[in-house]
């Protein structure tokens, strides 16, 4: 492997063609200078100068293995650069994984913006993942980010997580659906609805048997139809009157007109949303992007 610093040693005795020139401009000595070039040769196995009492010539050798070091330690250069300002979190890119509701509730969006806000040339990939890829993709650093149904577990030695995101739901009803026009609903209300589920787990869960006992613990049990892969899907299909949907309260904006929300305080869950991340934070840009996402996906200043 060659040495960078036995290259710089070379280029400048090559411009200079003088080892005392040569080590002055180097701050070194002139005898550990020569060390250094007769070692590089040597790993080489061919001459790259002549040597007389006046002056040290390249060979043609030399010059060709000089267009090369100067194009190496160029490189070197702008290498060391990028690393100072991946460091500094100034360049680079974010790995970010995220369930459907996260989306959904803006949590992502918001903190999306406010990045690329304030730091327009970085890259970022997203990755609609489950929480257990994603979990995994943390502990394997090909993700940066994760925002997750379901944090960590607390006793995990390489992930950390907080709490961003904790909204109510709300009963999706289409619009010409008798329930429509009542504002007061109860458990009795809805039991034996035809009923549609939400399978990224935002409105009653990927798990079936999960969201049905959270049903039977609210008082009421759902005639489940069928399922939509997310909330905006099963709000189309309340709107075609095939059943009742939870739905998270931030996708009132996003119900259509042939659907009615309702609130209903008494059932128990709420839709929750994680943020996760490995650690050790190698970047200060992956720091500066979960400190947006814990302030609630602004940056100061926005």
């Amino acid at each position: 492997m060659l040495d960078l610093r036995q290259l710089r040693y070379f280029v400048t005795v090559a411009e200079t063609e003088h080892v005392g020139r040569a080590a002055e401009a180097l701050h070194v000595s002139q005898s550990p200078l020569s060390r250094q070039i007769a070692e590089l040769e040597k790993r080489l196995g061919c001459a790259l100068f002549e040597r007389d009492r006046q002056r040290i010539r390249l060979t043609a050798d030399g010059e060709v293995f000089l267009s090369e070091a100067r194009a190496l330690l160029r490189h070197a250069e702008r290498l060391e650069s990028l690393g100072q300002r991946l460091g500094r979190g100034e360049t680079g890119g974010l790995c970010l994984g995220y369930v459907g509701h996260a989306l959904h509730a803006g949590v992502l969006p918001s903190a999306l913006r406010s990045i690329r806000r304030d730091r327009p040339d970085v890259h970022i990939a997203l990755y609609d993942q489950s929480a257990a890829e994603q979990l995994e993709g943390l502990r394997r650093r090909s993700l940066d980010m994760a925002l997750v149904d379901a944090p960590p577990d607390e006793q995990d030695p390489l992930l950390e997580s907080a709490l961003v995101l904790e909204e109510p739901l709300m009963l999706a009803v289409p619009a010409q659906h008798p329930l429509a026009e009542r504002t007061g609903i109860l458990p009795a209300d809805v039991d034996g609805q035809p009923w549609i589920t939400v399978a990224d787990g935002a409105a009653g869960g990927n798990d079936s048997e999960r969201f049905l006992a959270s049903c039977v613990e609210a008082g009421f049990t759902p005639a489940v139809r069928t399922s939509a892969p997310e909330p905006l899907a099963a709000l189309g299909l309340v709107a075609s009157g095939l059943g009742l949907a939870l739905i998270q309260r931030s996708m009132r904006d996003s119900t259509p007109a042939e659907v009615t929300l309702r609130e209903i305080p008494w059932f128990p869950h709420s839709v929750r949303l994680w943020a996760a991340w490995h650690h050790i934070d190698l970047r200060p840009l992956v720091t500066e992007f979960r400190r947006i996402l814990l302030a609630g996906g602004e940056s100061e200043g926005a």
